[in-house]
C-alpha cells in the first residue's frame, strides 16, 4: 500500500494510480477465466484456442481503431472527460462479459470495452502534463507499478472467484470499477489547461492511422516505434497463448493460472515501483530500456524451453526474468516517448504508442494461437527470435532519439500544476 500512499494528498495522483491498477485488474482477471469461459460455447484445444485469441484481437482492433482519436480529442478537450467516459465503457464490456449466453456476446462485451478503451494513453498524457520531464521515468514507474499490482491481484481474484462461478469475476471487474468512475467524478481535476490544448484538430484526428503517419514521419521516433511494436507482438503473442499453453501442458486451472500471473504482478511492483526508482539516477532511460530488454529476451528463451522440458521451476523463472525486463523497458520507453514532443502533442503521440501495441495486441494472439495448432513450441521460440530484432531496432535508433529528445526538452515550458 505504501505505492498509493506516496500520493495521498496530492489531488489526482490517488485517482490516476487507482485507474491503472483496475486497468490491469480487469484485463488480468479474464485471463484465468477466458479458456473456460469460451470453451461454454467452444469444444475442443484448437478451437478454443484460436476463439480465445480472436477474442483478444477483437478487443485490442477496437483499442486500435479508437484509442489515438480518443488521445488526439483529449489534446483538444481536455484529459478528463476521456477518461471517465474510457472507464464507463470497461464498466458496460465487463457486465456484458458476465451475462454472457452466447459466443457473439462475449465479442460485443470486448468490443464495446476495446471502442472505450483510451484511459491508458490518457493516464499517459495526464502525467506528461504535471510532471517534469526530468520526472517523468519514476512517476512512469509508479504508475507502471500500479499497474503491476493490479495484474498481481488480478488474476488471483479471477482464479478464486472464477471457482463460484465464471462469470462472478467480471461481475467484480465492473463494480469496482463503477466506484472508481463515481471518485474520479468528483475528485479528478482538469490537467491540461486550456492555453496548452491543440487548436488544429479536424475529423481527420479521428483516423487511427493519423497519429502514427505523425510519429512514423519522425525517423527517431519511426525506429523506436518499431522496436516497440516488435516486443510488445512478442509480449501478447505469449500472454495471449499462455492460458491454453499452461491448460494443455501442465493441465493447470484457473488457480494454478492465476497464482504464476500474481506472481508476475509481484515482479512488475517490484521492477516499475522500485528498481526503476533506484537505477534511473545512476543510468539514463536510454541504457535502462535497452538492458530490460536484453533481460525480456533471456526470460523468452527460458519460457519456450518449457514446451521442451515440462518443468514448473523453469517456467517461473522465465516469466520472472522477461517480467523484470519489462518493468525496466515500458516506463523508460515511455518517459523517451513523452519527451520527444511538447504538451500539444502528449495525447496525440501517446495515443499513437497505444495505438501501435493494439495492433500487437491483435496480430500477437492470432499468430501465436494459429502457430500453436502446428506445434507447442513453436510460438514460444518465434517470440524469443522478434525480440532479438526488436533489441537491434532499440540500439540503432538510439542514438537519433537521444539527440532528438535533448531539443525537446531544452525547450520544455514550466509544468501545469495538478490540484
Amino acid at each position: 500500500m505504501k505505492l498509493f500512499n506516496a500520493f495521498a494528498g496530492k489531488g489526482s495522483w490517488g485517482f490516476i494510480l487507482v485507474t491503472m491498477f483496475l486497468n490491469f485488474l480487469g484485463f488480468s482477471i479474464i485471463i484465468p477465466i477466458l479458456p473456460f469461459l469460451v470453451g461454454e460455447y467452444v469444444h475442443g484445444e484448437n478451437a478454443i484456442a484460436l476463439a480465445v485469441g480472436i477474442l483478444l484481437a477483437v478487443y485490442a482492433l477496437c483499442q486500435f481503431i479508437a484509442a489515438p482519436g480518443l488521445g488526439a480529442i483529449s489534446d483538444k478537450i481536455g484529459r478528463r472527460p476521456i477518461l471517465l467516459i474510457s472507464l464507463l465503457g470497461s464498466v458496460v464490456g465487463y457486465v456484458i462479459l458476465g451475462i454472457g449466453g452466447a459466443l457473439w456476446v462475449l465479442f460485443l462485451g470486448r468490443i464495446i470495452d476495446g471502442l472505450t478503451g483510451g484511459n491508458i494513453s490518457t493516464v499517459f498524457a495526464y502525467v506528461s502534463d504535471i510532471t517534469a520531464p526530468k520526472e517523468r521515468g519514476k512517476m512512469f514507474g509508479l504508475i507502471g507499478a500500479a499497474g503491476g499490482f493490479g495484474f498481481m491481484i488480478g488474476p488471483a481474484l479471477g482464479g478464486f472467484l472464477g471457482t463460484i462461478s465464471i462469470a462472478t469475476p467480471l461481475f467484480a471487474a465492473a463494480g469496482i470499477t463503477l466506484l472508481n468512475v463515481l471518485w474520479g467524478y468528483f475528485v479528478l481535476p482538469e490537467s491540461l489547461p486550456h492555453h496548452r490544448r491543440t487548436a488544429d484538430f479536424s475529423l481527420r484526428h479521428l483516423n487511427p492511422l493519423a497519429p502514427l503517419q505523425y510519429v512514423f514521419a519522425l525517423k527517431p521516433m519511426r525506429l523506436l516505434f518499431v522496436a516497440a511494436f516488435l516486443l510488445f507482438f512478442a509480449l501478447n503473442a505469449m500472454y495471449g497463448n499462455a492460458s491454453v499453453f499452461m491448460k494443455d501442458v501442465f493441465s493447470w486451472g484457473t488457480e494454478q493460472i492465476g497464482l504464476l500471473l500474481f506472481i508476475v504482478g509481484v515482479v512488475d511492483v517490484f521492477s516499475q515501483g522500485y528498481l526503476v526508482r533506484r537505477l534511473l539516477p545512476l543510468y539514463n532511460e536510454e541504457k535502462l530500456a535497452t538492458w530490460g530488454l536484453a533481460l525480456m529476451i533471456c526470460g523468452f528463451f527460458i519460457a519456450a524451453s518449457t514446451a521442451y522440458i515440462s518443468s514448473v521451476a523453469l517456467l517461473y523463472a522465465g516469466i520472472i526474468i522477461l517480467n523484470i525486463g519489462d518493468g525496466l523497458f515500458e516506463p523508460t520507453t515511455n518517459t523517451i516517448i513523452s519527451t520527444m514532443v511538447d504538451h500539444s502533442m502528449q495525447g496525440k503521440v501517446q495515443g499513437a504508442y497505444q495505438g501501435i501495441q493494439s495492433v500487437a495486441r491483435v496480430l500477437g494472439p492470432l499468430f501465436a494461437d494459429w502457430i500453436y495448432a502446428y506445434g507447442r513450441a513453436l510460438p514460444y521460440g518465434t517470440e524469443a527470435l522478434i525480440a532479438v530484432l526488436a533489441l537491434f531496432v532499440l540500439v540503432t535508433a538510439l542514438p537519433a532519439v537521444k539527440l532528438h529528445r535533448h531539443t525537446v526538452v531544452q525547450a520544455e515550458p514550466e509544468v501545469f500544476p495538478a490540484a
